[in-house]
């Protein structure tokens, strides 16, 4: 194991510290947001904003990099990240703020892009699984990790914003010192969505409203509890539980997809997100006694929607299209991730806090119907035709993930041998 890390260990130091920013960044902006009384609107366009802007750079941050070669251009889409956290510290205006996210969303998409495919030019077929594996470990700790700093400052000084600064300009420092040689010229994604309809609707439509409900939760959980009057300590460990309840729960919701119609197993993971929701809306927890095991059955069934529908929507598509398949999927989910933080913000200045849930549910409550409508539409395809979803490692459902993870993805390898066969085969 350590030797199929070594080679990549300086780029994963990167990635953590990279990610330690990005979890306090994105959970500070809402928190201080609602302190200055900033409208739920305005804070939902602050995930709007950062979502165009990462959906954007996933499209044109590939033709940057071939211009100026990856070092250079990760350290620059870093070194503006930084410059624009410590810009929030020192201009504290909504509006400027949200100007700001669509920037940051752009070199986010920019970075990660880089960083996954660094990792997938000194991947082997060996060590694929134990990179992407350590790739997605790097990036949940260094989430949460960010999230809990937090509480250990004040939200009403430039402070957190100042560390947010110092951890960016950790991230430069492995890539910049490194000798590795630079990776291929990143590709530029291309989205075919009638042809991805045609090929499997329930993920579409599913992948869709997922993004839908996360963005909605991913950006306004923060101001929900910050609302209904939750301590930084309690905020930070509320969504620092969702992403580890999520983590937990992807093995055995996955071996389970494996057995049984991936659609049936979507209905029910998100009906479970629809009585989470439903049950937060209806007794409305002040507690963190109460809301802590909420949120962690939403966040465990929520986080594993996503990479059940790539699934499924490889289970029918042609050999060797796992990567772009999973592409065109990532965006669609960004797409969502646009929608929601719009809807949400709007529905809880009208009806309160608490209706945050409301909109989650209303997006979990459309999968369930259309996944079972659907299942009586096309029948699931055979055990023999289903890849294999527990032998991979499936990424969490963040936005933080870009099509070049398809590319570092096991399942990548395993579609292209699959074609390979098929074609020999056919010749």
């Amino acid at each position: 194991m350590a030797r199929k890390i070594l080679p990549v260990l300086a780029l994963m130091l990167g990635t953590l510290f990279l990610y330690l920013g990005n979890g306090l960044y994105g959970l500070l902006l809402p928190v201080r947001g609602s302190a200055e009384g900033y409208s739920n609107e305005i804070l939902g366009f602050l995930g709007t904003s950062w979502a165009i802007g990462f959906v954007l750079g996933c499209f044109f941050s590939p033709k940057l990099v071939m211009r100026i070669g990856h070092v250079r251009a990760f350290s620059s889409f870093i070194a503006v990240i930084a410059i624009i956290a410590l810009l929030n510290g020192l201009a504290v205006n909504p509006y400027v703020w949200v100007g700001l996210r669509a920037i940051t969303g752009f070199c986010t998409a920019g970075t990660s892009m880089i960083i996954e495919s660094w990792l997938n030019e000194r991947a082997t077929n060996e060590s694929r699984g134990a990179i992407f594996s350590f790739y997605i470990a790097s990036t949940l700790f260094g989430a949460v990790g960010g999230q809990m700093i937090l509480p250990f400052a004040d939200v009403h000084t430039p402070v957190l914003f100042m560390i947010c600064g110092i951890l960016y300009c950790l991230a430069m420092l492995p890539t910049t010192m490194s000798n590795a040689a630079s990776p291929q010229p990143l590709s530029s994604v291309k989205l075919d969505l009638p042809n991805l309809y045609k090929n499997s609707p329930v993920s579409c439509i599913g992948i869709l409203l997922i993004g839908t409900a996360n963005g909605a939760y991913g950006t306004l959980s923060a101001v929900f509890g910050a609302r209904v009057g939750l301590s930084d300590v309690t905020i930070a460990s509320m969504l620092s539980i969702t992403i580890f309840a999520g983590a937990l729960a992807q093995f055995p919701a996955g071996r389970l997809s494996d057995r049984i119609d991936r659609r049936f197993v979507m209905a029910g993971l998100s009906l479970l997100c629809l009585v989470a929701a439903l049950l937060l809306l209806l007794l409305q927890p002040h507690g963190a006694t109460l809301l802590i095991p909420m949120v962690a059955l939403y966040g465990a069934a929520a986080n594993t929607l996503y990479p059940i529908a790539v699934a499924h929507a490889n289970d029918f598509a042609e050999s060797g299209d796992f990567v772009k398949v999973s592409g065109g999927l990532l965006l669609l989910y960004g797409i969502g991730t646009i929608i929601g933080p719009t809807l949400g913000g709007p529905v809880m200045t009208a009806l309160g806090p608490y209706a945050l849930f409301a909109v989650t549910a209303f997006a979990h409550g459309l999968i369930v119907i259309y996944a079972i409508l659907r299942s009586r539409v096309r029948a699931a395809p055979s055990q023999d035709e289903k890849e294999n979803f527990s032998t991979s490692h499936a990424p969490l459902s963040t936005l933080t993930v870009t099509p070049q993870s398809a590319e570092l993805d096991p399942r990548a390898d395993r579609a292209d041998t699959q074609a390979e066969t098929a074609l020999r085969a056919a010749s």
